[in-house]
C-alpha cells in the first residue's frame, strides 16, 4: 500500500513537471534600424508647368508642397530642355554654359549639328555639372537620365569616327537615356541604389520624367492627356517617397521642371517669308535662329529685322539683355522671338495642328517651371518667384559644398526657409 502510494505520488508529480511550460528564452531585441544621412534627389518633371499642380490630380507633390517649399520658378532662356536642365545643375545661364538651344552649331566645330542626342565633351565643357565636384570632394552620385549625365565631362576626343573620348568625370552611376525605360523602373533605380551599402550608397542622385512634356507636345498643355500624365508622374513621386520611408532614408526631395508649355495651332504660324536659297535655319518654333547665307545678309536683315505682328527679330549682340542671352558664340547671328502661343516656320503649315511648344520669352506665365522641395533641411514657406539659376546654389547647400561667387544665380531665396544644419 505504501509502495503504491508512493508511485502514485511520483506520477502526479512527473504529470505536474510535463503541464508545466518550459522556460522560453527572451525574445531578442529589434534590429537597430541604420541611422542614414539625408539623401539629396533632385528630380525634375519636363514640360510640368507651374499650374499643372492646380488641377487636383497631384496629391503626392501638393502633400510635399504643403511640408516644404514652393514657389513659381522662372526658367532660363531659351525655354528649351536641354539649356535649362544645364543650368538647374551649373548654375550659369545657357548664354555662359554653352548649351544655348536644342540644336545649335558652333564655329570651332564646322559642319557639325548639336541635337539632344548629341554627347560629345566640347559641346558640355565649357560648365561642370555639380556631380562633378561633388564626385571630386568624395560625395557619391547617380543619375537617371539627366540630360547631359552620361558625357565624360572634360573629356578629350580620342577618336572621333568612333566616338572614343578619354578621361573626364559621370556621375558614379549613370544611365544613357533611354524613354523605354518606364517611370516605374526609374523609380525602382533610384530605390535599388539607396539599398546598398553605406559606403557604396549615392548621397546625391538625379531622377528625370518626360512623360508631361512628350504629351503636351502631342496635345497641347490644357488637355485631358496632360492631367493623365501629370497625375500618373505624381503618383510616380508617391511610390518614391514610400520607398524612401520603407528604408528608413532621410530625404530632401528637390523637384523641378525645366520650362512649362504653351498651346499653339496651326492659326497661330508666322512664317518667315524669305527666298531659300537666303538663309540657314537652325532651329524654328517658338523662336527661329538663322543665318544668313553669303552675299544675302542685307535682304535678310531688310525682311526680318524689327518688330512683326506677333514677333521680333534681333542681330545676336542686340537681343534684349534682360534675356541675359547673345553673346556665345554658338547662338546664331539672327535671333527671331514668338509671342508665347504662336511658332515661327518656313512657310504656312499644310494641315490644321493643336499642340504644345516651349522656348518663349522666360517671363511668360505659360513658361512657368515647378518647384517643389521637402525634407529635414527645409522648414515650410512660400517663394516669391526666382530664378532658376539658384536651384545650384541650394543643392551645393544641401551636399555641403561650398559656395561659389562666380555663378549666375545664389541661394538668396532659400536661405529663410532653411533649417540649420
Amino acid at each position: 500500500m505504501r509502495w503504491t502510494t508512493r508511485i502514485a505520488a511520483a506520477l502526479i508529480a512527473v504529470l505536474q513537471a510535463c503541464a508545466t511550460p518550459p522556460v522560453q528564452a527572451p525574445p531578442p531585441p529589434p534590429a537597430a534600424v541604420e541611422a542614414r544621412a539625408p539623401v539629396t534627389i533632385l528630380i525634375s518633371i519636363d514640360g510640368f508647368r507651374a499650374d499643372h499642380l492646380q488641377r487636383g490630380v497631384t496629391p503626392n507633390l501638393t502633400r510635399l508642397a504643403a511640408q516644404g517649399i514652393t514657389g513659381p520658378m522662372r526658367p532660363s532662356f531659351p525655354s528649351k530642355t536641354f539649356p535649362n536642365h544645364w543650368t538647374l545643375v551649373t548654375g550659369l545661364v545657357p548664354d555662359h554654359h554653352g548649351i544655348v538651344g536644342n540644336r545649335m552649331e558652333d564655329p570651332a566645330h564646322p559642319g557639325e549639328t548639336f541635337t539632344t542626342a548629341s554627347d560629345a565633351p566640347y559641346w558640355w565643357n565649357a560648365a561642370a555639372p555639380i556631380w562633378v565636384e561633388a564626385e571630386k570632394a568624395g560625395i557619391r552620385t547617380g543619375t537617371v537620365f539627366w540630360p547631359g549625365s552620361n558625357v565624360a565631362w572634360g573629356s578629350k576626343v580620342t577618336r572621333p569616327d568612333h566616338g572614343d573620348y578619354a578621361g573626364g568625370t559621370r556621375p558614379h552611376d549613370w544611365l544613357q537615356y533611354n524613354q523605354a525605360v518606364n517611370d516605374t523602373q526609374r523609380v525602382d533605380t533610384v530605390l535599388d541604389w539607396l539599398r546598398r551599402p553605406a559606403a557604396n550608397r549615392p548621397r546625391f542622385v538625379t531622377l528625370y520624367f518626360d512623360r508631361v512634356d512628350v504629351v503636351g507636345h502631342q496635345h497641347g498643355p490644357n488637355s485631358p492627356e496632360v492631367t493623365q500624365a501629370a497625375a500618373a508622374v505624381d503618383a510616380q513621386i508617391g511610390a518614391l517617397v514610400e520607398g524612401l520611408a520603407a528604408l528608413h532614408q532621410p530625404a530632401n526631395l528637390v523637384v523641378v521642371s525645366d520650362h512649362g508649355m504653351s498651346e499653339t495651332r496651326d492659326t497661330r504660324v508666322i512664317p518667315l517669308n524669305l527666298p531659300r536659297d537666303s538663309y540657314h535655319l537652325i532651329e524654328a518654333g517658338p523662336f527661329a535662329a538663322l543665318t544668313p547665307l553669303p552675299g544675302k545678309e542685307a535682304v535678310v536683315e531688310k525682311t526680318l529685322l524689327g518688330r512683326h505682328p506677333h514677333m521680333e527679330c534681333w542681330r545676336k549682340a542686340e537681343i534684349p539683355a534682360r534675356l541675359r542671352y547673345g553673346s556665345n558664340p554658338r547662338i546664331a547671328a539672327l535671333f527671331c522671338l514668338a509671342e508665347p502661343r504662336w511658332t515661327i516656320a518656313e512657310k504656312l503649315p499644310d494641315a490644321p495642328f493643336t499642340r504644345g511648344e516651349h522656348g518663349y520669352d522666360n517671363r511668360s506665365a505659360d513658361m512657368a517651371a515647378l518647384f517643389v522641395a521637402a525634407g529635414p533641411a527645409f522648414r515650410h514657406g512660400t517663394l516669391p518667384a526666382f530664378d532658376n539659376v539658384d536651384v545650384t546654389p541650394l543643392l551645393r547647400d544641401l551636399l555641403g559644398l561650398p559656395s561659389r561667387t562666380d555663378l549666375d544665380g545664389d541661394d538668396a531665396p532659400f536661405r529663410p526657409l532653411l533649417r540649420p544644419h
